[in-house]
């Protein structure tokens, strides 16, 4: 994990402009970026012209040309009146002065007022511009400072929210591009180191060698499999074909696949289903993937004269499927990340896919798949999923 990055408000904006060039000069230039623009993006860019202070500019000048030409009509109308060009039925002259001279401090206040407030929301209303020009370039590590009225510091914390967001996506990405080319790598190496072998006379081509590459195409056929499934669930494109299932005998057929292992095992294995339950609407195949994938994590961590039980019952309008097991039990911090894809414990056989791909399939039928655990206590997985009627 990374640690959090500090506050947007406790950055100097210097200093955050600085780190995106760092940013970018530790990547090398990418083979697709065009010849003739500079890399990194940031290099020898021109900050954009400040847009929102050029309109602030603006409205002040504005208000002082105001301020001038209500000046020069009463000078004029003053200069009128002393002439006998103005009817002096009009206001009495003793109280003229002092009410133009009232009327020039009033604009005179509020010209100096708005333009202290306009700079206060367009300055960093600019600094938002220029950072997202930051994030359009790729660096999603810039931040903006939270000030200025309450709206605008919204909308700063929106803008940063959005690129912490946008930064730890991307992280993500390339993490996942690393762990599935290690997760790749192993048993292509070794479907290669064979097939070399073989056909140097190393190996002899005989059956147990033939069926050792048919293991590892079959782990490579089932690692692709699932990383298409977890992206179609990631993205929302996942189709499920729902029908009217009987869950709990969903949850005895599931069971019973796994009685042998368990029997292998020393682990007995036990199923607790109330009666008249009704019949949910789902992918019966899917959630059987789901089933699957707990109950062998809960044989695989139970040990000798353990036990593994799946309760079905119901309540607050919700189907509840609870797998628990009497294993070593998962570490608090462990717990947090277990429905991270591949993330697994040292002693874990899978490839850290199962979990991940388990609670989306779970969410895909409005459901939620929750875990709890304590060191020395076992583990409990907890399925619900809404009972429609």
């Amino acid at each position: 994990m990374t640690n959090p990055s500090p506050k947007p408000s406790e950055q100097p904006q210097e200093s955050q402009h600085r780190f995106s060039r760092r940013y970018f000069e530790r990547h090398p230039r990418p083979p697709w970026w065009p010849d003739d623009v500079p890399w990194p993006p940031g290099k020898n860019r021109r900050r954009h012209s400040p847009f929102f202070l050029r309109l602030g500019c603006g409205v002040v000048f504005v208000s002082f040309l105001v301020f001038g030409l209500c000046l020069f009509l009463s000078a004029l109308i003053f200069i009128a009146r002393v002439l006998g060009q103005v009817s002096p039925s009009l206001t009495d002259l003793p109280l003229g002065i002092p009410v133009l001279v009232g009327l020039a401090v009033l604009i005179l206040a509020v010209t100096l007022v708005g333009s202290y407030g306009m700079r206060r929301i367009l300055t960093p209303l600019d600094d938002l511009l220029d950072a997202a020009d930051h994030v359009a370039e790729g660096d999603y590590a810039v931040h903006v400072n939270e000030r200025g009225p309450q709206e605008v510091r919204s909308l700063a914390r929106a803008f940063n929210n959005m690129a912490s967001r946008l930064h730890l996506s991307d992280e993500q990405r390339r993490n996942l591009l690393a762990d599935v080319t290690h997760e790749l790598h192993t048993p292509l190496t070794v479907i290669q180191g064979n097939l070399e072998g073989m056909l140097d006379g190393v190996y002899p081509a005989d059956e147990a060698n033939l069926r050792s590459l048919l293991n590892e195409t079959v782990t490579l056929s089932k690692l692709v499999e699932d990383l298409r499934t977890l992206a179609l669930a990631e993205s929302g494109a996942l189709k499920l074909k729902k029908e009217p299932t009987d869950l709990r005998m969903l949850i005895r057929d599931t069971a019973a696949a796994f009685q042998s292992q368990a029997d292998s095992a020393g682990v007995t294995l036990v199923v607790e289903a109330v009666d008249d339950l009704p019949w949910l609407e789902l992918d019966p195949g899917r959630i059987r993937q789901v089933l699957s994938n707990l109950l062998a994590n809960a044989l695989r961590y139970s040990p000798l004269g353990g036990v593994v039980s799946i309760r079905y019952t119901q309540g607050d309008g919700r189907a509840l499927i609870e797998v628990q097991d009497t294993g070593p039990g998962i570490p608090a911090e462990e717990l947090t990340h277990i429905f991270e894809r591949f993330y697994k414990s040292t002693d874990s056989g899978g490839m850290g896919l199962g979990l991940a791909i388990a609670k989306h399939l779970v969410e895909a039928h409005s459901g939620t798949l929750t875990a709890k655990s304590k060191p020395g206590q076992g583990t409990s997985m907890l399925i619900s999923l809404p009972l429609e009627k």
